[in-house]
C-alpha cells in the first residue's frame, strides 16, 4: 500500500536519486515531484516523435504508469531523466509503430522553446501592436513547422540537445544511440533547419514592414482631415 506523503517533501528540495528512492517506497508525493520536474522535457520528447499534442499526452500519462512501476527496478547509477526519456522514446515508438499520432498540430510548449533558446523578445506585450504580435506568431510556426519536417531521427536529437539543453552523452544514453551518432544527427538537423527556414523566410519577405488595415486607414484620414482644413482655410 502507498505510503502517505512527506510532510516536508515541499519544503526540502531533493535530488533525483531521492525522490526515485522514496517513489520506489510507494511515496506518492515523491513521484509527483519527480512528474513536475521532467514533464516538459518528457512532453517535448514525446512530442518530437508523435507531432501531436494529444497522442503525446496519452503516451506521457502510459510512460508515467510504467516508470511507476518499474522503479524498484531504477537503479541511481543511471540519471533518473535518462530513465524516463527512454521510457517515453519506447512508448512513443510503439505508438507510431501502432499507427498513432498521424496528425501534426501546433505545439503547445513553442513559447518555452523560444525561452530556452534565449528568445525573449518572442514574448507577449500587452501594449504591443497587432503586426508584431502577427510577426511573432509566425515566427513560431516557422519554428514548429521547421521541427516538425525533419526526419525522426534528426528531431528527436535536436528537440534533446538543442532545446532541452542536454549534453551529448546524455542524449547518447537516452536514445541509446553512439555519441558520434548524435553529433551526425544534429549536425544534419540543424542544417536542415537552417534550410527550412531560410526558404520561408524569403517567402515572407514580401510581407515585411506591412503597413495596412487600421493604420493604413488612420494615415489616409488625417491627411485627408488635414487637406480638407486647408481648404476651408483657403
Amino acid at each position: 500500500m502507498p505510503s502517505p506523503p512527506s510532510a516536508n517533501a515541499a519544503a526540502t528540495p531533493a535530488s533525483d536519486a531521492e525522490l526515485a528512492a522514496r517513489a520506489a517506497r510507494g511515496d506518492i508525493d515523491a513521484f509527483q515531484q519527480i512528474m513536475r520536474k521532467h514533464n516538459r522535457l518528457l512532453f517535448r520528447t514525446g512530442r518530437s516523435i508523435l507531432k501531436n499534442d494529444e497522442e503525446t499526452q496519452d503516451a506521457l500519462q502510459e510512460a508515467y504508469l510504467r516508470a511507476w512501476r518499474s522503479l524498484p527496478a531504477f537503479r541511481a547509477e543511471a540519471r533518473l531523466s535518462t530513465w524516463l526519456v527512454r521510457i517515453v522514446v519506447n512508448e512513443a515508438l510503439g505508438r507510431l509503430r501502432r499507427g498513432a499520432g498521424a496528425q501534426v498540430v501546433p505545439l503547445d510548449a513553442a513559447m518555452d522553446l523560444c525561452a530556452a533558446q534565449g528568445e525573449t523578445w518572442m514574448h507577449a506585450d500587452a501594449g504591443e501592436q497587432p503586426e508584431r504580435v502577427a510577426m511573432r506568431g509566425e515566427t513560431r510556426r516557422l519554428i514548429e513547422a521547421g521541427i516538425d519536417a525533419l526526419p525522426e531521427a534528426f528531431r528527436t536529437v535536436f528537440v534533446l540537445r538543442a532545446v532541452e539543453d542536454m549534453s551529448i552523452e546524455e542524449v547518447a544514453a537516452a536514445l541509446a544511440i553512439p555519441e558520434a551518432t548524435v553529433r551526425s544527427r544534429f549536425f544534419r538537423a540543424r542544417g536542415l533547419l537552417r534550410e527550412s527556414l531560410s526558404r520561408e523566410v524569403d517567402v515572407a519577405l514580401s510581407d515585411a514592414f506591412a503597413f495596412a488595415g487600421a493604420r493604413c486607414d488612420a494615415i489616409i484620414a488625417r491627411v485627408m482631415a488635414a487637406i480638407g482644413q486647408a481648404g476651408a482655410a483657403r
